[in-house]
């Protein structure tokens, strides 16, 4: 059998194939640490959970509008509004299978081959690949680690050229947790639209910022150049009911919505009427779990750096942590960040994700979104695996 060209450029999902080593060791027996996938480990708040058996029972089970609920729109849009002083209508959001499927379509939609992707390092794993997969070029901008991994808008105009289409900006950031200020967003987006580009802004983990308020370039009225895609998957606990959204202009969405027409079709009907509760509920559940990740992040970051020839960039936001492990390269057959992910699930039973998935050779990234009990836990098989070398 022959397999498309398109295919061919992007590979399977580093995260995805760690959960899965992960899953192969642990039905071996072996009791693991698993710092590797980027899921709440809190239950989905019972309100919400009670929203979807209420859909059951009224037989809320037929298909629904292609782009989404009513209903979820208006919850979005309100939600929103109320969090970040935005302004979207209704005909201005989309719902998707959970956010990566608005990145997808939205790159898909809007590049054509050689169109060129301004793509900060390190980068959130899949954006690498649907660049590629809809035919456009990466062009990486590497940030500087003792900057925070800091984005500038200064450095993004500098890489571009009459092939630039678009600029990815994600922040809170998969896999370093830097945030990029306010005011460098909105230098970002006047440049996107001084050069007449597409911002899109992954803002995923835009409720998980640990110090400053939340933020999102939604509340700059642009809908022309931004596209912001989002998700209710971290700040509720949801992954499972694959629920994310994009806000942007009505040209943009109907070109979304009509390859989510031929895809998917409409999101979960139950879980959308659980969405509604979550966005339209008490937000009680969202500052508990972002102050217990803030414990959280304290802790894993005061473990790495308690280990010699580990440092640690404090993360912002998100729940991760990246730290740069290089000192323990080119040793005892630790080639790179692969290698000594792999020796570190074998040997130590810790699951990370290696650096390269992300662009960079010198880290690896641990989610924190796990109990304290397991971080202590994993931060002592570290220390004691990293004691050998």
């Amino acid at each position: 059998m022959q397999f498309s060209e398109r295919i061919s450029r992007i590979s399977i999902s580093t995260t995805a194939a760690v959960v899965q080593k992960a899953d192969k060791l642990r039905a071996t027996g072996a009791t693991l640490v698993d710092f590797g996938a980027g899921e709440p480990d809190f239950p989905t708040p019972d309100h919400i959970k009670q929203a979807a058996v209420r859909a059951l029972e009224e037989n809320f089970t037929r298909y629904t509008p292609t782009g989404g609920i009513g209903d979820l729109k208006e919850a979005l849009v309100e939600r929103h509004a109320r969090d970040f002083g935005s302004n979207y209508s209704v005909e201005e959001c989309l719902i998707t299978v959970g956010g990566k499927q608005a990145i997808f379509e939205a790159m898909v939609a809007t590049l054509n081959d050689g169109d060129e992707v301004i793509l900060p390092v390190p980068y959130w794993v899949s954006f690498l690949d649907i660049i590629r997969y809809a035919g456009g070029n990466e062009v990486l901008l590497e940030t500087d680690e003792a900057e925070g991994f800091a984005v500038r808008a200064e450095a993004v105009e500098k890489l571009i050229t009459p092939r630039t289409r678009m600029i990815v900006v994600n922040s809170p950031n998969n896999p370093t947790g830097a945030v990029v200020p306010p005011e460098e967003m909105q230098k970002l987006l006047a440049v996107a639209t001084r050069h007449n580009l597409l911002l899109l802004s992954d803002e995923c983990y835009c409720q998980c910022v640990y110090e400053g308020p939340p933020f999102s370039l939604g509340n700059s009225k642009d809908c022309e150049h931004l596209l912001i895609v989002g998700s209710l998957s971290k700040t509720y606990a949801m992954t499972g009911w694959r629920v994310g959204f994009a806000l942007g202009s009505t040209k943009l969405l109907a070109n979304m919505l009509k390859l989510q027409s031929h895809s998917t079709s409409n999101p979960t009907s139950i879980a959308q009427k659980a969405a509604v509760e979550a966005l339209r509920a008490p937000q009680d559940c969202v500052r508990a779990m972002l102050a217990e990740y803030h414990r959280r992040r304290d802790r894993v970051v005061k473990g790495l750096r308690a280990i010699p020839g580990i440092e640690c960039t404090l993360p912002r936001g998100a729940f991760y942590a990246y730290p740069n492990i290089s000192a323990y390269l080119n040793r005892d057959g630790l080639a790179d960040t692969a290698a000594l992910a792999g020796k570190l699930l074998e040997e130590a039973h810790v699951a990370v994700v290696p650096g390269q998935a992300f662009g960079t050779h010198q880290h690896v990234r641990l989610s924190y979104a796990t109990s304290l009990g397991q971080i202590e836990e994993g931060l002592r098989r570290m220390a004691t695996f990293f004691a050998r070398f």
